[in-house]
């Protein structure tokens, strides 16, 4: 497990592990400044959130943050020297999965100390935090359509439906061109199946346009759905084109507004909340504010019942021997390792991707020199408790507790998985600055760094840069956001549901395009 509780943050640097022969830069450090608790004079000029060679590293040694591996010196790194990208070697080391060794059972609070929340119960029993009605296409031919009708519904025309959040579009841009069977298309067709029978959504439309590979008749029958009065469906070509559609698609809406809009909240058990886990435009920060901090709320979380799903696959590489210590049991931890395996040996090889060690300019630009060094942040984001289950993309999540779910690193297609797979509620970290929303479901942004969320405030929820500016502590910020959770899910909006976010971050995984 990942020792996130040794920092010392002294003068304008942070000593993050005893062990570790870098430091980070706390402020913009220039060549020749003295660092004594490090007995060394910088030679460079580090930004913020950057390296700094803590001692002299010989060519070949591993350059150890956290007293874990994020790569090797590429040369000879004297103290006080700059280190990035252009001196750290990314290359394979041997990684111990050891499962379950370190495995300890959630500690569960008594059910009378539980947190709740103000929840919307549906007849089937699903809680949701939200109360769309969402519209949805099989396949992009029918994208103009499921927008149209969703315009139609303006904020004039829902006024008389204070309890209804909003008719949401969710197009997309698969659905044909693809094969007819086989792993692309059931993963698209788990994708939409889990929005059609998402708790945020009070009654859905899929409308479909006819001879599409991915008919709308094979999409119920593969995902068990019927239609009723909580589904209903449209093919452009049987119902009359694209005005006659829209036409319907409005009709069916105004008939479904008034039921949608009976619904009420009630208190319900925290334990009813499945949090999806997102970081995005991450940097050298995220290690040591807001993925930490998001990783006690969700200790938390779980310590009340609930649900906390981390994805992005490629963003645990590296890493991912300290989360099989936590699996419950071999064959979960085998889970996460066969994921790791496909991504590695079946899907990447040859691809100038991230798994492959580059990340992106923003991650660079933000202190991180490769991917080991980002997973090591961004599996922060899963806390301290057991993995007690890995899912593929899209699946439902069924298993309370901390659980992963393999998606790529890209968050709006990381997220949509977790939404089709129950998620109710996003926590989504960002250093560089992401701007995210995820209709049916909100999430909530939390920046690393103070003059990061100063820059943007609007779209930020909560500043886990005071972790930085000595103001909290993780555990206090982790308390801060699982407090923040409870009252978005209990209908306070999220600054991005404030800006209208997520209307078009709906992006199912493309793995399957072949003509």
């Amino acid at each position: 497990m990942i020792a996130t509780n040794e920092k010392q943050v002294t003068g304008p640097i942070i000593r993050l592990h005893p062990s570790d022969n870098v430091v980070v830069a706390r402020v913009n450090v220039g060549i020749g400044a003295e660092v004594p608790s490090e007995r060394f004079v910088s030679r460079s000029q580090v930004p913020a959130g950057h390296k700094i060679a803590a001692r002299d590293i010989r060519a070949g040694e591993p350059i150890l943050k956290y007293n874990v591996c994020i790569g090797f010196a590429a040369a000879d790194i004297p103290a006080g020297t700059y280190v990035h990208s252009h001196n750290t070697e990314f290359r394979e080391f041997d990684r111990d999965y050891a499962h379950g060794q370190h495995y300890v059972p959630a500690a569960l609070l008594p059910p009378q100390q539980r947190a709740s929340f103000d929840g919307i119960v549906r007849a089937n029993g699903q809680v949701g935090t939200r109360n769309y009605i969402g519209i949805l296409s099989t396949v992009n031919c029918s994208a103009t359509v499921v927008h149209r009708i969703a315009e139609w519904f303006t904020p004039e025309r829902l006024a008389d439906y204070p309890h209804v959040d909003g008719v949401v579009a969710l197009s997309h841009g698969l659905g044909c061109g693809m094969e007819m069977s086989g792993e692309p298309m059931d993963l698209l067709r788990r994708t939409l199946g889990g929005y059609a029978t998402h708790a945020n959504f009070a009654a859905v439309l899929i409308v479909g346009l006819g001879c599409e590979r991915n008919q709308l008749a094979a999409l119920l029958k593969d995902q068990g759905l019927e239609a009723n009065h909580r589904l209903h469906t449209f093919v452009m070509q049987e119902t009359g084109g694209t005005r006659k559609t829209i036409a319907a698609g409005v009709e069916a809406v105004r008939g479904l507004l008034p039921e949608a809009n009976r619904v009420r909240r009630q208190p319900v058990p925290a334990s009813h909340l499945k949090v999806g886990l997102q970081c995005g435009g991450s940097d050298g920060f995220s290690s040591i504010t807001a993925n930490p901090a998001l990783g006690a709320a969700v200790d938390i979380l779980v310590r009340h019942g609930g649900t906390a799903i981390l994805s992005e696959t490629p963003e645990i590489y590296g890493v991912e021997h300290t989360l099989t210590r936590r699996a419950c049991s071999r064959e979960v931890g085998e889970k996460l390792i066969e994921r790791i395996r496909w991504w590695k040996d079946e899907y990447s090889p040859g691809r100038d991707v991230q798994i492959n060690g580059k990340v992106s300019p923003g991650n660079q630009m933000g202190g991180l020199a490769n991917i080991f060094e980002k997973s090591l942040g961004s599996s922060m984001k899963g806390g301290t408790t057991g993995l007690m289950e890995v899912y593929r993309y899209a699946e439902p999540v069924t298993q309370p507790g901390f659980v992963f779910m393999d998606t790529p690193g890209f968050d709006p297609v990381s997220a949509t998985g977790q939404i089709a797979g129950g998620a109710n509620l996003i926590c989504f970290t960002t250093g560089r600055g992401s701007m995210f929303g995820a209709k049916p479901t909100p999430s909530i942004k939390l920046a690393t760094n103070t003059p990061m969320y100063l820059k943007l405030t609007e779209d930020m929820d909560i500043n886990c840069g005071e972790i930085l500016d000595g103001t909290a502590t993780v555990q206090e910020m982790g308390q801060k956001i699982f407090e923040r959770m409870l009252e978005v899910a209990s209908g306070s909006r999220s600054r991005s549901e404030e800006l209208g976010l997520g209307d078009h971050e709906f992006v199912p995984w493309n793995i399957g395009v072949v003509s």
